[in-house]
């Protein structure tokens, strides 16, 4: 079991940066063990992945509409894992969401994670 928690969350101007964490706290594995993931939901859409991050912090993997824009990290030391957003534009505003899962990093792009936070919402403002 793995319960996460985020924040950071908060309202920006346009071109503005916020970093999200993500806390998690695990019964019967590590915290590394998971891969880590952030995905969003804007209003009437579907959730989207953002980014993602392999067990061991080396490998990353991003939609194309975040791509030299947002960071995903992770320190499992602190079982945390983070996304740092930079030139923030009005369509990265949504709810984001923080997910576990047991499947690689690259593989939560298409199938999502095992676990989910409950959001933090991001309002991007122009």
């Amino acid at each position: 079991q793995v319960q996460l928690v985020e924040s950071g969350g908060g309202l920006v101007q346009a071109g503005g940066s916020l970093r999200l964490s993500c806390e998690a706290s695990t019964s019967g594995r590590t915290f590394s063990t998971y891969s880590m993931g952030w995905f969003r939901q804007a209003p009437g859409k579907e959730r989207e992945f953002v980014a993602a991050i392999s067990r061991n912090g080396i490998s990353t993997y991003y939609t194309d509409s975040v791509k030299g824009r947002f960071n995903i990290s992770r320190d499992n030391a602190k079982n945390t894992a983070y996304l740092q957003m930079n030139s923030l534009k009005p369509e990265d505003t949504a709810v984001y969401y923080c997910s576990a899962a047991l499947i690689t990093g690259a593989s939560m792009r298409n199938r999502g994670g095992d676990y989910w936070g409950q959001g933090t919402q991001v309002t991007v403002s122009s």
